[in-house]
């Protein structure tokens, strides 16, 4: 069989995951403006498989009680469903120990855990973190707030012409005052995908940590914090296939045993008395109330499904997707795409999204019309602001695919675009 072939061979395989999986997810039989739902909003947030809903529908209907509290037989089984869920997205992005997995409501919770525990105690006046311009507002308001109070410099670097990080610009920004980089795996709306070892390894060198926002690659591709060797990972589950409300915070044992808590309360003590306390082991210190069990029970089921499918499956079919969606979308007139295309050999070079611009349509104007073909897109700075002023647009349209997308949705997709450029022009 030829080289070709195989691609081919390949290419085919990967297509057909979607239709393996599409009937796990009951809403996207259902229709919106009359239409068949064409679901393109995974960026956001993705749908939730029968499998993901039946695991925290059982914990209600048969296991409903509090955990770590309970010496009663539903306290235990609550609380052995709660912490096998912690073992699995442990093993899912290959961490050390579950001690290395707080959960938190979202990854924006994560990252506040990160600047207000270990910011606050570890940067003084003049220290740097050295952020980018394609930072998540989560990664950026929450180091805002830190630098205020603390002194702390915030450096950004650019992008290059293409969309990506520009790296030369990064390796410039690093010196002795650099006491943290936090940056974007894969960014939600250029969709490139940082060359995160090298960042890492740079950033060690000169004595800095490394937190990674991971929102947009952990739900699409195989992660290893081992192999990246970051410090800290954030990631929100309602992206990858879990509810919302429940997210994570990967996190280095040592540093996590360094850090003081970030919420008071229950669950995350030791012993309590009126005028001190001392705080639990890992990762309970940080855990502080009753959690969101259900929702961590939903996560490990998510963790299952996406195990079961195979990362590199899902990896492997959205890159098939994306070059499918970037080919017919670079051929439409008036149409500009914000990030990295295609490598020399032709390669897809992004996560599954592609943000664009329709020369005389406002972005939300976009949205709108391709709605009334029940097709669901975002539009809007996608909490980029910086990044939007930076590219000198105000907003984007963004299409964003995931494992259960296949070429007849993105063919919808573009034949609303399509008609949806042609009916504004005939009326301009």
């Amino acid at each position: 069989m030829t080289a070709a072939a195989v691609r081919v061979d390949s290419a085919q395989g990967a297509i057909a995951l979607a239709d393996e999986v599409r009937g796990d997810f009951p809403l996207l039989s259902r229709q919106v403006q009359g239409q068949p739902l064409v679901y393109l909003d995974n960026a956001a947030t993705s749908q939730k498989p029968e499998q993901v809903l039946r695991a925290m529908d059982e914990y209600y209907r048969l296991h409903n009680a509090n955990v770590h509290r309970g010496a009663h037989t539903l306290s235990q089984e609550a609380t052995d469903a709660y912490e096998a869920a912690r073992e699995k997205v442990a093993r899912f992005v290959g961490a050390a120990s579950a001690r290395e997995i707080v959960y938190t409501r979202n990854a924006s919770e994560a990252i506040n855990l990160v600047a207000y525990s270990w910011g606050l105690a570890n940067l003084s006046a003049g220290d740097e973190v050295v952020l980018s311009v394609m930072e998540h507002h989560s990664n950026l308001v929450p180091w805002q707030l830190v630098a205020e109070r603390t002194g702390a410099v915030l450096k950004f670097v650019g992008v290059t012409a293409s969309g990506e990080l520009d790296m030369e610009e990064y390796e410039r920004s690093l010196g002795e005052r650099v006491k943290l980089v936090s940056l974007v795996h894969a960014s939600n709306t250029l969709g490139c995908v940082n060359p995160v070892v090298r960042i890492v390894e740079l950033a060690h060198g000169c004595g800095a940590k490394v937190l990674l926002d991971a929102c947009q690659s952990v739900p699409h591709m195989p992660v290893d914090v081992k192999a990246l060797d970051c410090d800290w990972m954030a990631v929100s589950g309602h992206k990858m296939c879990g509810p919302t409300g429940i997210g994570f915070l990967y996190g280095k044992e040592e540093l996590l045993q360094s850090m003081p808590p970030f919420l008071g309360g229950g669950e995350m003590i030791a012993d309590v008395f009126l005028e001190r306390s001392t705080y639990a082991d890992l990762p309970h210190k940080f855990e502080a109330g009753t959690p969101a069990i259900a929702e961590a029970i939903g996560l490990g089921a998510a963790v299952d499904y996406l195990t079961d499918v195979g990362m590199e499956r899902v990896h492997a079919h959205e890159k098939v997707l994306t070059k499918y969606l970037l080919d017919g979308i670079l051929e439409i007139d008036g149409v500009t795409v914000y990030g990295p295309t295609f490598s020399a050999d032709g390669e897809v070079q992004r996560v599954g999204l592609v943000a664009f611009s329709v020369e005389g349509m406002h972005a939300h104007d976009v949205a709108t019309m391709v709605d009334g073909e029940g097709i669901a897109i975002r539009s809007g700075h996608h909490c980029t602001q910086p990044l939007h002023r930076y590219l000198n647009v105000p907003a984007t349209a963004r299409a964003s695919l995931y494992l259960y997308n296949t070429k007849a949705d993105v063919d919808a997709f573009l034949a609303a675009l399509k008609s949806s450029i042609e009916f504004f022009a005939a009326m301009a």
